[in-house]
């Protein structure tokens, strides 16, 4: 699993793609657009007692997600928000530039499978990826699974989850409509036959073969009409022998005594060992392997959920394991089945300064992945840790590939940075040569634009580092429109990525900026934690502090500073806003946890318990009540100008949270800024939504955040 088992939860929504020749128009902010709020029914009885202190609750209502009542608010909202965008006027001009601009071929790097190999590809406007296959590097492409023809929405999601040892079978998992629940079925690869199997009620899981089926993690059924918002509960770990009904999979773990805990497992390439982990949430988790050739029970490595130890390979009775056990930072040791114990443990990769992300392997090597001041460095080294050698990549920026089995002789690799778009280079494993494979046909021209990474103090004097970008020769006169995004939470990195929707800000005169804030992963567990569970504030401040750097240097001014993030970010944005209203033009939460006191009674939301804290216990609860969005919005306020965003089928942060906050802010707000929630329809957290929703989303994000910020629009004409 390479260490991702640990953050299946959140996914980190980066707003993603380019440059031509533009024609100027006149489309500054000149007149105030009115907004005619629907009314949301109050109920005063509803309050809840936390440990003596009394906090009400009044739209509780709103987290019937199938309640007739709940169904009109949310058309109603709709109603007002999209009445108030289609009354900008240049809004369907950027949708036609971000549509030329994000119409250009994207590849994922290609992977070996017995003869053949597997990419994705999106021609430019499919709404989703199409898989192909080919035999050898010279074959010609062949279409193996088109999502777009299972839907007419184009909303049904595919992805290749688990391929036979022997190459002959491959699992893919099939989401609609954006929801995390899938469903797993099985082709015969040479002859992409379908056979009869199907999987349901599967979540958070992979297929890992052995032998004549594989191993997969669901919940039992959930009761009709909670699919999407009802607590799960016992995550389970089955066995499926291909063929046989699910009604007949094998129960391998199931934690009874412990129904919130999620469990995950995969199957070491030499097929020796099934490893286990069991999670609380999404920080720390046990680590457990089973003997496949010898039988037996689950033998612990790792107990304790407090730290993170995932095995990378396996050589016979030996694994490799990453850990953070007495290294923040990570190393990779080496693990004797027989002596298991930590104290016999072997280092391979010692701990350094700079943060081990993960440790790939392929081609009978170990591929280091360090983070250094959050941009990639990748280090080729044999299994014990010798003969160490650095991959030289394109420049400093973010790239992630260099996987595959024992006997691969070449792998893949793609780079990119905020002007670099995604490129694919393969890799030769003999002679560690890297040659170019496929780029992005795209007009960008990276010398127009200039991408940095600085330092600024936050409000405790901790240094944290910031990447900016923007067009060069742009003069900061303080006027320059300013699209501030960050994250800060569960270990996750944000690093330099290419994104087509971020030209059209860029191209407009904007400046985009990136902080690195603590809670994420870029510089370690000691950063994560500095931001987590009573650290938390820590996050908020870091961004705050960065937008009073921006300001202060002259990037831009509170009235042309927009502040936007997505889920654990969506709660950085709530929080932001409410605790410094006057320090941006507007705000743009995304799918965000704004309901701190709740958001552990909706389907996986426990699991943030280890990053959060619970409002259960009382001093967590009084921490969380702090800077809980939805609890700390004040009457009388002028906020930003917001645009609350959210999906229906939202089923990881329901939209109950953006749905309580948006009508609390419209209750609180005063002043002339728009307070409005935006709720697509067929759509979840992010994975797998269709081209189409994804231009129409960003062109109303640009267009909202341009028209409030009063900025100067620039278009390609025709």
């Amino acid at each position: 699993m390479k260490r991702l088992t640990y953050i299946l939860f959140l996914a980190v929504v980066i707003f993603s793609c380019n440059n031509e020749t533009s024609t100027v128009v006149n489309n500054i902010k000149n007149e105030l657009i009115k907004v005619d709020y629907p009314n949301t029914r109050m109920d005063s009885s509803v309050v809840e007692d936390y440990h003596g202190t009394k906090v009400a609750d009044p739209y509780r209502w709103l987290e019937d997600d199938n309640s007739e009542e709940t169904k009109a608010w949310v058309k109603a909202q709709n109603v007002a928000t999209f009445g108030y965008l289609d009354k900008i006027e240049y809004r369907q001009a950027i949708k036609d530039r971000y549509e030329k601009l994000f119409n250009y071929p994207k590849l994922s790097s290609p992977f070996k499978v017995g003869e053949y190999y597997f990419f994705y590809k999106n021609d430019g406007l499919q709404n989703q990826s199409v898989i192909y296959i080919q035999k050898g590097l010279d074959g010609e492409p062949e279409v193996f699974l088109d999502p777009n023809k299972m839907s007419e929405e184009g909303t049904a999601s595919i992805n290749l989850v688990g391929f036979s040892k022997d190459d002959k079978y491959v699992a893919y998992s099939r989401s609609d409509a954006g929801s995390d629940w899938q469903k797993i079925y099985v082709m015969e690869v040479a002859t992409k036959k379908q056979l009869p199997d199907v999987l349901e009620w599967v979540k958070f899981s992979g297929a890992s073969w052995s032998g004549d089926g594989f191993f997969y993690s669901r919940y039992p059924a959930p009761k009709a009409g909670g699919e999407l918002s009802a607590d799960n509960k016992n995550h389970s770990v089955y066995f499926h022998k291909l063929g046989d009904p699910q009604s007949k999979d094998e129960l391998i773990f199931a934690d009874k005594k412990n129904p919130d805990y999620y469990h995950f497992g995969s199957v070491t390439e030499d097929q020796n060992y099934f490893i286990l982990y069991q999670q609380p949430g999404t920080n720390g988790f046990s680590t457990y392997a089973k003997n496949l050739k010898t039988g037996g029970d689950f033998q612990l490595i790792s107990g304790g959920y407090n730290n993170k130890t995932s095995v990378v390979h396996s050589l016979g009775d030996k694994l490799l394991m990453q850990t953070d056990i007495d290294a923040p930072n990570y190393r990779l040791v080496e693990v004797d089945m027989k002596n298991p114990g930590k104290e016999n443990w072997k280092d391979i990769i010692p701990e350094t300064e700079n943060l081990l992300q993960g440790v790939n392997t392929g081609g009978g090597y170990l591929y280091a992945n360090y983070l250094q001041n959050a941009t990639d460095r990748f280090y080729k080294m044999n299994y014990d840790g010798t003969g160490k050698e650095e991959i030289k990549l394109p420049g400093t920026g973010s790239a992630g590939g260099f996987s595959g089995r024992e006997n691969h002789e070449t792998l893949f690799y793609t780079y990119t940075s905020f002007t670099y778009p995604p490129t694919i280079f393969k890799y030769d494993v003999k002679s560690g040569k890297s040659t170019q494979f496929f780029k992005a046909d795209l007009e960008f021209n990276p010398e127009d634009f200039v991408e940095k990474q600085i330092f600024y103090k936050s409000k405790d004097g901790t240094d944290v580092s910031m990447f900016i970008v923007h067009k060069k020769g742009l003069e900061m006169n303080g006027n320059n429109t300013t699209y501030l995004y960050a994250y800060g939470g569960f270990n996750i990195s944000l690093t330099p990525s290419f994104s087509a929707s971020r030209i059209i800000l860029l191209e407009n005169g904007g400046v985009f900026a990136m902080p690195n804030l603590r809670g994420g992963g870029e510089y370690g567990e000691d950063w994560h934690k500095g931001g987590m569970l009573l650290n938390k504030q820590n996050v908020f401040d870091d961004f705050i502090a960065a937008a009073e750097y921006l300001i202060d240097e002259k990037y831009t001014s509170s009235k042309k500073l927009a502040i936007a993030g997505g889920s654990n970010g969506g709660l950085l944005v709530g929080a932001c806003m409410t605790q410094r209203p006057d320090l941006y033009a507007v705000a743009m939460p995304a799918v965000g946890v704004m309901d701190m006191l709740r958001y552990h009674k909706f389907t996986v939301g426990k699991g943030w318990i280890p990053e959060y804290g619970s409002s259960e216990d009382p001093v967590h609860f009084k921490n969380l009540l702090g800077y809980s969005p939805l609890h700390n919005l004040k009457p009388g306020v002028e906020y930003p100008a917001t645009m609350v965003t959210t999906a229906d089928h939202d089923d990881r942060v329901v939209p109950a949270h953006s749905f309580k906050f948006a009508a609390e802010l419209q209750k609180a707000h005063k002043g002339d800024n728009p307070v409005l929630i935006r709720v697509a329809v067929d759509a979840g957290h992010g994975a797998g939504k269709p081209t189409s929703k994804i231009i129409e989303e960003q062109s109303d994000f640009w267009s909202f955040i341009f028209y409030n910020t009063d900025t100067p629009v620039i278009y390609t004409k025709g």
